[in-house]
């Protein structure tokens, strides 16, 4: 996957079949479904994939307990069952996760129990096991660091946990796979039209500044949380439908939970649950639920946010995190949609597909479990708006790149940290690359589990363009510890002016671009 390679294919040809604008969770979701019934599809990116939302989610793959309780039943069936189909497709990069809810109320055994049973029950087939009462004694042994004072017992489940930024890459890869073109760094910026119909984009290179006319039978926005803007590029009154919600996250040292299995806090103050999940050799906290009228492009944990995780997760823990035990703090956006709810903590996290009067098929809200039943129905409708020939749908039973029979049983937790973990059967092709290039052993940073050669592999078959696609995505530096990430900046930069061939001053201008982003992750 050489983004070098790719870039010509915009220039003319016969229209596409299908054009997806935006590279995160929904465009990558939509592409691949569109690939997998045989259509040529191009996917265009105006960031790096996933750089936005989906690769700052509490990485969950999950039916969603908190979508339980309001009543979404349909949504979290669906969910459960996605959740299972990516265990199956994906299991090098999506694993079985167990989560404790502590009990310390004599109602909440009986209550949290039933609804977990609900929640096995909803997954039917796809279930991955039967939720457990545990006594006082069984709990501390589970979690040691949980606040003995008044606890009772807890309740024990299975949900599913991942890599998002790792997902999103491994998605433009099976697309590339399917002889698809994922390209990232080009902007949309306006739509052809024939007869008052779509027929193609007019896009930008921002690395080069060439502009393209793409043609296309059917465009699909895709977009997330900037989807009224693409909207707005067709019909400047169009109805504004998102309504962004920002979910900030904190990063602690694992000592804090020093546990295989996941907390979940059932009810904070705002009446959201909150995580506190061993993830990568850490503890992730979060997540907030805050609307957001702008900030779109980088928001960021507010000290507000980032002072509620830490209480609410310290009204749990025996050692009580604090400000400066945070190693990386993040926040990303919910692409929410507009359904007359006046708190986005209630909105539905369900999508919908719409077809504007000049054919633009937009898919709207959803989240990263669902990602590929979203694709599914985005393309089914795009196919029909566009009068494609009709072509079924692959996705439930396609294995994502870097599956091996080998991984089929392999779900249990693990440090992620290993080759094989974060690049499925590619693991032997990246061991082969760090093996004959001098230095590419060498660790980035004592503190960080990733080498050079990770570097060199992100930048020839990964598409990382910038010091930060590396490091906080193609690797997750910036979420493991976002002052080590910014350590090792330097020689990130000039091992990517070398494959990128540019030269020291842009390398010079990388680090400082970099420094910003990993100084708002502090």
């Amino acid at each position: 996957m050489r983004r070098e390679e790719l870039i010509p294919s915009l220039r003319g040809g016969p229209p596409r079949d299908v054009l997806v604008i935006g590279g995160g969770a929904t465009g990558l979701g939509c592409a691949v479904d569109a690939a997998s019934r045989g259509y040529d599809t191009l996917l265009l990116e105006q960031g790096d994939f996933g750089h936005g939302t989906s690769s700052r989610s509490t990485k969950l793959i999950h039916g969603g307990v908190r979508y339980l309780r309001q009543g979404h039943i349909r949504l979290v069936k669906e969910a459960l069952r996605e959740r299972g189909l990516l265990l199956r497709n994906a299991p090098h990069a999506v694993r079985r996760q167990p989560f404790l809810i502590p009990l310390y109320a004599r109602w909440e055994g009986p209550f949290y129990a039933m609804g977990l049973s609900l929640y096995d029950r909803l997954a039917g087939p796809w279930a991955l096991g039967r939720t457990l009462r545990l006594s006082r004694r069984e709990t501390m042994g589970l979690v040691p660091t949980l606040e003995p004072r008044g606890l009772r017992g807890g309740v024990l489940y299975e949900d599913a946990q991942f890599d998002d930024a790792r997902l999103a890459i491994l998605l433009a890869r099976t697309l590339a796979d399917l002889g698809g073109v994922p390209l990232n760094y080009v902007r949309v910026t306006g739509f052809l039209k024939a007869s008052g119909r779509i027929c193609g984009v007019r896009a930008e290179d921002r690395e080069s500044r060439e502009a393209f006319e793409i043609l296309a039978r059917v465009v699909v926005n895709a977009a997330g949380v900037q989807a009224d803007a693409v909207s707005s590029l067709d019909d400047l009154d169009a109805v504004q439908r998102i309504a962004p919600s920002r979910g900030s996250h904190v990063v602690l040292p694992a000592s804090f939970l020093n546990s295989p299995a996941a907390l979940l806090v059932p009810r904070t103050d705002d009446g959201r649950v909150i995580f506190a999940i061993p993830w990568m050799g850490r503890v992730l906290v979060g997540t907030t639920d805050v609307a957001v009228e702008s900030d779109f492009e980088e928001p960021r944990a507010t000290e507000t946010e980032i002072d509620l995780l830490l209480e609410h997760a310290g009204r749990y823990l025996t050692s009580k995190p604090r400000r400066d035990d945070v190693l990386s703090a993040f926040a990303g956006l919910r692409p929410l949609v507009r359904r007359g709810a006046r708190r986005t903590s209630a909105l539905s996290r369900d999508h919908v597909v719409n077809v504007s009067a000049s054919g633009l098929v937009s898919v709207l809200g959803g989240k990263w479990t669902t990602y590929r039943r979203m694709g599914r129905d985005a393309v089914e409708t795009a196919a029909a708006s566009a009068k494609l020939a009709a072509a079924p749908s692959r996705t439930e039973s396609l294995r994502l790149h870097g599956f091996s029979e080998g991984d089929g049983g392999r779900h249990g937790s693990g440090d992620w940290h290993g080759t094989g973990d974060r690049y499925g059967s590619d693991a032997a092709l990246v061991d082969n690359l760090i093996a004959s290039t001098d230095g590419a052993a060498r660790p980035l940073h004592p503190l960080l589990p990733y080498r050079e050669g990770d570097v060199l592999w992100a930048a020839r078959y990964e598409m990382a363009r910038t010091v930060e696609d590396v490091l906080a995505r193609r690797t997750r530096a910036l979420f493991l510890d976002a002052a080590a990430s910014l350590a090792c900046a330097p020689r990130v930069a000039e091992i990517l002016a070398s494959e990128l061939r540019t030269d020291a001053a842009w390398a010079e201008g990388e680090v400082k671009r970099y420094a910003d982003v990993a100084r708002s992750h502090t």
